[in-house]
This record gives C-alpha cells, sequence and structure tokens, in this order.
C-alpha cells in the first residue's frame, strides 16, 4: 500500500516550520520528512510530532553550509573531521526524534580534487557513517541527483550508488531513490527500482519538468504507484515536490491517483 510522507522543507512553506507539522496533520498525513532539523532544538520538533501523531521517517547528515551552496561534505578530503563530528551530531536528532534512517548528500565535488581522491575520501566516510549508525539502530541512505539541478554534484545514478555501497562492504548502507532526480538522469524508472529493489529504502517523488505535483508532467505516476505495490515496496514515499499553486491548492494529485 503506498504511504505518501510529507516533505516540510518543500511543503506548507506557508508557515513557519514548527507550524508545518500541524499542517500536514489536518491534510491528512501521517508520516513527515524534512532536509535538516539542525536549526531547532529536537524537543521541539519531537513535541510537534507528538502532538500531531506523525511519525519522522528521514531527515539528513548536516551538508555543510547549505545557504552558501553547499550540498554535502562527505567527499571534500579537507572536511572528514566536520563530516564524522556531523555523524554525532545527527544521531543525537535521530535518537531524540526516533527517525529510522538518515540520508547522507554526499557533495559537489571540490575544486582541484579529483574524483579518484574524492571517492576515496567518500567511501571512508560512509564506512564510518554506516557503522556509526548500525550501533544506534539507524539505517544510511545516499541519493543519487541529477546533475542539472546541482552542477558537479558527485553522485548522479543508481548504478553509481551501488557501486559505492559494493565498495563500502558496508550491510547498513542503502539508496535513497528520487523518482525526479532519476527522471532527469537515466529515465527507465520502472526496471531500475525493481533490479535494485533490495537496497532501496526510501523513494521520493515530482513530476517533470518543474518538479512539481504528480500529475503535472511526464511521468506516469498512476503506473509507478501500482507498480510500486505489485513489486512489494513496502517503505515511504517522500512528497518532495514544489507545490505549483501552493500545497493545499495542489493536494487534489493524491486522490486523483486514487490514493
Amino acid at each position: 500500500m503506498t504511504r505518501l510522507a510529507a516533505n516540510l522543507t518543500m511543503l506548507f512553506t506557508e508557515q513557519p516550520f514548527l507550524e508545518r507539522f500541524k499542517a500536514a496533520a489536518d491534510a491528512g498525513f501521517k508520516a513527515v520528512e524534512f532536509l535538516f532539523p539542525y536549526a531547532f532544538d529536537p524537543e521541539q520538533i519531537a513535541d510537534q510530532l507528538r502532538a500531531n501523531q506523525l511519525q519522522l521517517v528521514l531527515h539528513n547528515l548536516p551538508a555543510g553550509n547549505w545557504d552558501g551552496g553547499e550540498r554535502g561534505i562527505a567527499c571534500h578530503p579537507d572536511r572528514v573531521a566536520e563530516f564524522r563530528a556531523g555523524v554525532d551530531d545527527a544521531i543525537r536528532y535521530a535518537r531524540a526524534l526516533e527517525v529510522p534512517q538518515l540520508n547522507c548528500l554526499v557533495g559537489i565535488l571540490p575544486q582541484g580534487v579529483s574524483r579518484e581522491a574524492a571517492r576515496e575520501v567518500l567511501v571512508g566516510n560512509l564506512k564510518y557513517a554506516a557503522g556509526k549508525l548500525k550501533e544506534n539502530g539507524i539505517r544510511l541512505l545516499i541519493e543519487p541527483i541529477n546533475s542539472f539541478d546541482i552542477p558537479g554534484f558527485f553522485l548522479n545514478t543508481t548504478r553509481q550508488a551501488v557501486e559505492l555501497i559494493l565498495a563500502t562492504g558496508s550491510d547498513n548502507l542503502f539508496v535513497q531513490y528520487d523518482i525526479y532526480h532519476m527522471q532527469r538522469m537515466e529515465g527507465e524508472l520502472a526496471n531500475t527500482i525493481k533490479a535494485n529493489l533490495s537496497l532501496i529504502r526510501h523513494v521520493q517523488l515530482a513530476d517533470n519538468p518543474g518538479r512539481f505535483e504528480p500529475g503535472t508532467g511526464e511521468i506516469n505516476y498512476r503506473y509507478l504507484f501500482r507498480f510500486l505495490d505489485e513489486i512489494g515496496y513496502d517503505g515511504w514515499i517522500g512528497c518532495e515536490y514544489k507545490p505549483r499553486a501552493g500545497t493545499k491548492e495542489g493536494l487534489g494529485w493524491i486522490k486523483d491517483h486514487g490514493l
């Protein structure tokens, strides 16, 4: 059965962040996700989850100077200590918020660093993070992101993600599969998901072009929702899209898709 989680970084932005939890619950969502919790005390977020009977299904490890354009530091050779300190911080929040999995945005290839050197650092950091999270009962995910939205992002395809997982030798590292990003990078959505289902622990959605609601673009979400059920995907699907004309106004796609 399709289970949708509201991404509070992109949905209900008409309201301050801590008020979005109630807005999501009022709209019928049972779960939420977001990019980062670190601007708030974990208890503030935990209070909102409890008050609105919501489950938090995902947030990210610290990703460097986000407002300054950084999109993760896991592949930065000169930021290893910072990355590993961020893992500890993320675990502290994850335990307080009872979130079962964290995503690692691997970052943009630093200027002057070869892909080989960046990959070596990345593999080491992922192996470290996956081990630390496993000690705390938390899964680690990595997400391929399209190179149009984030030029220079180190991880762009499902195949690259699987190769990184194999290189770490970890049994606690999985794929976050974003349908929008992978439509832009590789297409062949259904077959790719099915082939890698054992490694996919979270799915996110948006339509293309525009990254708007399902039903606004070229992706056949009616088919994909049925397909995910048929192949046995039992995780959450994060609604990480840009509402085209307001969050509430755009939620009709859920009913239109029979969900």
